[in-house]
């Protein structure tokens, strides 16, 4: 009988995490290192794994994640919203709990834009009338 996974994508900032979900004994690989290896700030790993302690599933599912663009911290919400996402694809009874703690949201936030005649994206010269 083939395993069942459970896919979700996660994405915060310019960061995509592409999350496998397998019943098993709690094995967690990101980009086929430990999460103690890949995120070398103990707050990045725990905001990263932050819904497998919500719905109380730590030790249930071998977690793959393939994480790729921006930096760590937009890499540790990408596989925090992949991995909600998958687990609620594993059991419906998880949106509660995920939804309370505001998990299953993409955060929309970018970095904005520069804009030409300003030396950054609001940052303008200094204005002297004399």
């Amino acid at each position: 009988m083939a395993e069942v996974n459970h896919y979700g994508t996660g994405r915060r900032k310019t960061s995509i995490a592409r999350v496998w979900l397998r019943e098993g004994n709690g094995t967690i690989t990101i980009n086929k290192r430990t999460p103690e290896e890949y995120f070398p700030r103990d707050t990045w790993k725990i905001h990263a794994l932050e819904p497998l302690d919500t719905t109380q599933t730590k030790g249930k599912f071998n977690v793959l994640v393939d994480v790729k663009g921006g930096g760590l911290t937009g890499q540790a919400g990408a596989v925090r919203h992949g991995i909600a996402r998958a687990l609620l694809k594993a059991d419906e009874s998880h949106r509660q709990p995920l939804k309370s703690a505001g998990q299953l949201k993409r955060d929309p936030r970018m970095v904005e834009r520069k804009k030409y005649g300003l030396k950054k994206a609001r940052k303008g010269q200094q204005f002297s009338k004399r």
